[in-house]
């Protein structure tokens, strides 16, 4: 009699501890699920493996921080409904924030036009004569147009102390509002981009 009862109390906790933990199952996530796109930045044309590059200070050119507006300092994809009504894409983020993306593949590009020795996170950066900043405005999927948009307001400060400033934009259009497509529209306008800012520099 004692052993059946010692059993039906086992029995019972089992039960109850079973059934605590379907109750935590739907409390506690144990961590946010991946999209199922992430997207990056390539550079099309990026540097050969082995390329080496040298120079002086004066002749250097630093890409710093760039700076985004709050709507690119996530990790999610901009979709512009209209001029007041701002979503996100579903089912995609980037890997990183835009605005780190952008700066490696702006470097990166600079790199491969070999014309310049280009720094990026060192202190050599804040030695370098030449700096390179500015704000990466739009890198947004324009749902009324169909259309990838990326728009880069660049500075420039050269090593006799002039500031130049200039606005840089690339529209790819005809993409469905899709997170493959999406992204590699927005990879194309990144580029496209990138290759505006390398020419303007030299």
């Amino acid at each position: 009699m004692r052993q059946g009862m010692q059993r039906m109390n086992r029995n019972a906790r089992s039960i109850a501890a079973a059934a605590a933990l379907l109750v935590l199952a739907g409390c506690i996530s144990l961590g946010k699920e991946p999209p199922p796109q992430l997207l990056n930045l390539t550079a099309a044309s990026p540097a050969p493996a082995g390329t080496a590059a040298s120079g002086n200070l004066a002749g250097a050119l630093a890409i710093m921080d760039l700076q985004a507006p709050q709507k690119l300092n996530v990790t999610r994809v901009p979709v512009i409904i209209d001029g007041a009504n701002l979503a996100y894409l579903e089912d995609a983020e980037w890997v990183e924030k835009p605005a780190r993306l952008f700066g490696r593949l702006l470097a990166e590009t600079l790199r491969a036009k070999g014309n310049r020795l280009v720094v990026t996170g060192t202190d050599l950066e804040f030695s370098a004569a030449n700096k390179l900043s500015g704000t990466l405005a739009s890198m947004d999927y324009d749902a009324a147009r169909g259309a990838a948009v990326v728009q880069f307001d660049a500075v420039l400060q050269t090593a006799d102390s002039k500031i130049l400033t200039r606005r840089f934009e690339s529209v790819v259009s005809g993409v469905p509002a899709k997170a493959v497509p999406v992204g590699e529209a927005l990879n194309r306008a990144a580029n496209d981009v990138a290759a505006q800012v390398a020419d303007w520099v030299g």
